[in-house]
């Protein structure tokens, strides 16, 4: 999957975040990755769910990927948490 097709979830609105998926699609993405660390992770999964429920009804989410990276910070190293969501358009098996 190419890096054009990923969203960094941060601290903005959840809705600037669904807007960005939801452009990756209408641009004719195959697939699209939302990411997120920390925090924002609660936010990255707001942002897969309100995409796929009122926005994108040909896409599914095709993985889900946590895992622990460990960052650098002022007090030393850290844990710190992720998720990784891929979505995809829907392969009907029909």
């Amino acid at each position: 999957m190419q890096d054009d097709n990923t969203i960094f979830v941060g601290n903005k609105p959840v809705m600037n975040y669904v807007l960005a998926v939801v452009t990756q699609f209408t641009s004719g993405a195959q697939e699209v990755s939302v990411k997120a660390r920390g925090k924002a992770i609660s936010r990255a999964v707001d942002t897969t769910e309100i995409a796929l429920n009122r926005f994108l009804q040909n896409v599914e989410k095709k993985s889900v990927m946590t895992s622990t990276e460990l960052v650098d910070t002022e007090d030393g190293k850290t844990n710190v948490s992720s998720i990784e969501i891929v979505l995809s358009i829907r392969q009907d098996t029909a």
